[in-house]
């Protein structure tokens, strides 16, 4: 009988085991076999310990350069749009739109890193509701972290191995898992998956508050901020809103926005970012840190990441955004960026304000409330650039606009681009300098938006068949 892939089945029997509960642990957090289930769950300190352990595999090296944690999901969706360019280097296959095939790293790096922090997740929420020595509002927290940590990673898993959800829910997903498990599941559909995920994050919307241990943690403003991009995805505008605004505590724009744009993007403490994943000199993220490592050139690094000219020419001069300048020769490596700085203490940014409010924007937009839109818009705009000026657009036009603002403001840190052409069921053509244009250009729900199931997963679960792929 076959069994459920390897790299899952060790981290399933991991529920009763993994860590010391010392104030080294509550640090930096190390796997061990000699603590039972009982004794981490059985005060909250020892399950923030869990937590933290948890929260350090986003930010650390899984298996290789390109397929490290969560920043390698971003960065291999940002190189399969227009406005990034990326060399002959690591990520240099996604970039080429073909890094999809059953016996691929990249496929089996998203698959079996994905279905590691949801097992992770299911053994924290697990281990909370058995325990007998944490309070009741101390369980409905460790829970609430843990369905939000298990819906962001059912949510990659989604978006990484199917069509959008709105072009047809009934569309098989990979499998679902809320418990323990010795043998694999059958897939799923997106209707089911997208159920779980929302009914998730519901619960931890109503259980957590602002409070957390630090920006690396997951709590209320972040479960919203990950909602707020799921309903973007299923269509379902006016909880798009609300969830976008109570992310970034329902602030006015001035309140909530910075002037720290040129900075470096490797700082968690910036004020406009809502989640992040930190980094210490200690925990080095050495050179797998995308975007940083890659698009840096002014240290040593792979150098490797360039920006389309037409991309840069959205850009006023007097853009804060405008981070551009020459690269080392006139053809696909016209235009580098200062954007991000690189050291092996660099950040990452998961969620920020500005995505947040031009999330409301769009959604105020679907729901007819294109004054509410332009407002917002443009609040961005002008603390950005100070020669902005408000908009005009309406209908489609101020759509579009919205979207390119997205990109501008977005640009290399979650994969915008990719992101908002597959959730609309568009195509993204290939432009200008690109190193590569004609057929690694994506249509209209292109298969190749997503990712072919494992081989290895096949091969390991009774109820999958190599029939998965067909038509894939």
């Amino acid at each position: 009988m076959k069994k459920i892939n390897l790299n899952l089945l060790l981290l399933l029997l991991l529920t009763s085991s993994i860590i010391s509960c010392n104030d080294d642990f509550l640090n930096d957090p190390q796997p061990t076999d000699s603590v039972t289930s009982s004794v981490i769950f059985g005060s909250r300190d020892g399950a923030n310990a869990f937590v933290s352990g948890i929260m350090r595999n986003f930010r650390s090296q899984f298996t290789a350069t390109d397929a490290a944690g969560v920043n390698s999901i971003y960065y291999a969706r940002t190189v399969k749009g227009n406005d990034i360019i990326q060399r002959a280097t690591w990520f240099s296959f996604d970039y080429e739109n073909e890094n999809r095939e059953p016996t691929y790293r990249r496929v089996a790096f998203t698959w079996n890193y994905s279905y590691y922090m949801i097992n992770q997740a299911n053994n924290l929420i697990i281990g909370a509701e058995n325990s007998t020595g944490l309070s009741d509002i101390d369980k409905s927290e460790i829970i609430g972290q843990g369905k939000a940590l298990r819906a962001y990673f059912y949510f990659q898993l989604a978006m990484e191995f199917q069509h959008t959800y709105l072009k047809d829910p009934s569309l098989p997903a990979p499998p679902i898992y809320t418990e323990v498990a010795t043998e694999g599941n059958p897939m799923s559909t997106l209707s089911e998956m997208y159920a779980l995920i929302i009914e998730d994050l519901l619960f931890a919307t109503v259980n957590l508050n602002a409070d957390r241990l630090a920006k690396s943690y997951i709590n209320q403003n972040v479960a919203y901020g990950i909602l707020a991009r799921v309903y973007q995805t299923t269509g379902n505008w006016s909880g798009a809103e609300d969830a976008a605004r109570k992310a970034y505590g329902e602030g006015t724009p001035d309140s909530i926005l910075g002037n720290s744009y040129g900075n470096g993007f490797n700082d968690i403490s910036d004020s406009e970012w809502i989640w992040g994943s930190a980094q210490s000199l200690d925990q080095s993220n050495y050179y797998w840190g995308a975007p940083h490592a890659h698009a840096d050139h002014s240290v040593l690094s792979y150098a490797a990441t360039y920006f389309n000219d037409d991309f840069v020419n959205l850009f006023t001069a007097s853009d804060i955004r405008n981070t551009f300048y020459a690269g080392p020769a006139a053809d696909y490596r016209n235009n580098v960026s200062s954007k991000f700085t690189f050291a092996f203490d660099s950040d990452h940014p998961i969620i920020r304000t500005a995505e947040m409010l031009l999330v409301e924007a769009e959604a105020k937009y679907q729901n007819g409330n294109e004054s509410g839109a332009h407002t917002l818009l443009f609040a961005l705009q002008s603390n950005r650039d100070a020669t902005a000026t408000k908009s005009t657009n309406t209908g489609q036009a101020l759509l579009e606009e919205i979207l390119v603002e997205r990109r501008k403001e977005l640009y290399a840190e979650i994969g915008v681009e990719w992101f908002d052409a597959k959730r609309y069921r568009r195509g993204i053509t290939r432009t200008a300098n690109q190193r590569l244009t004609g057929a690694a250009s994506l249509e209209a729900d292109d298969n190749r938006f997503f990712l072919k199931v494992p081989q290895s997963e096949i091969d390991a679960n009774d109820n999958i068949t190599d029939s998965v792929n067909e038509g894939r």
